[in-house]
């Protein structure tokens, strides 16, 4: 009987000087093996092309305003990225309701939108950022009224919120001034406080809000002054 021809390029023509059967086994072996290593090969190439691709940078939505604004205090301030819509960063934007500088540099961001009527046809988005260059302790606000006393601006911790490198307090209130009624988030860098805060009002609950913030906080982009 003539013996088969080798196969080519599976080194089977090295086999020659076996027996028909032998080398027509060892033939067999050879082949399960290169396609073993063809399907290790896709496998390989299948969980390369599924890497996970890295996360964009945040940027600031609308820069000019807030360069501006820490060229005025001498000092880093935060633009948010993201703000729910149809809420936008823009300083003295369409929907910026509070610009304003105190004499001690501490600076104030608001930005609203609000709808009225009924149950879902009514509701509120309402954004505020501070901050308070120098200062580390929370500042003392006035409840006003008839039996107006002195208290903590930020008040009732609730733990604390972690994106884009910052770990923030959560207070859930009583919260004062602009910021009542707000969840509100509070960090420091540099010897300096910065607050980030939102309304808990419809169509938002307070875990939606929370939800919220923790995206702001991640979105957020440090502003320098110019020298």
């Amino acid at each position: 009987m003539t013996d088969p021809e080798p196969a080519a390029g599976l080194g089977i023509g090295r086999l020659a000087g076996y027996h028909g059967p032998v080398r027509g086994l060892l033939a067999i072996c050879l082949l399960l093996g290169a396609c073993a290593l063809l399907a290790s090969g896709c496998g390989e190439a299948k969980t390369a092309s599924a890497a996970p691709v890295a996360t964009p940078k945040p940027r600031c939505a609308h820069p000019a305003g807030w360069q501006k604004l820490a060229n005025r205090i001498k000092a880093p301030v935060y633009c948010p990225g993201w703000l729910p819509d149809p809420l936008t960063s823009q300083i003295d934007g369409r929907w910026s309701n509070g610009d304003s500088v105190s004499p001690d540099r501490s600076y104030l961001e608001s930005f609203v939108w609000q709808e009225t009527g009924a149950g879902a046809a009514g509701g509120e988005l309402h954004v505020v950022l501070r901050g308070y260059p120098g200062v580390t302790r929370i500042p003392t606000c006035s409840t006003g009224g008839a039996d107006s006393r002195n208290v903590p601006c930020f008040d009732g911790p609730r733990g604390t919120v972690t994106a884009a490198g910052i770990t923030a307090k959560l207070y859930s209130g009583p919260n004062q001034d602009m910021d009542a009624w707000h969840a509100v988030l509070l960090w420091h860098r540099n010897g300096t406080m910065y607050t980030l805060s939102e309304h808990v009002a419809p169509p938002l609950t307070f875990n939606k809000t929370v939800s919220y913030l923790k995206r702001e906080l991640a979105s957020l982009v440090l502003v320098k002054p110019e020298a």
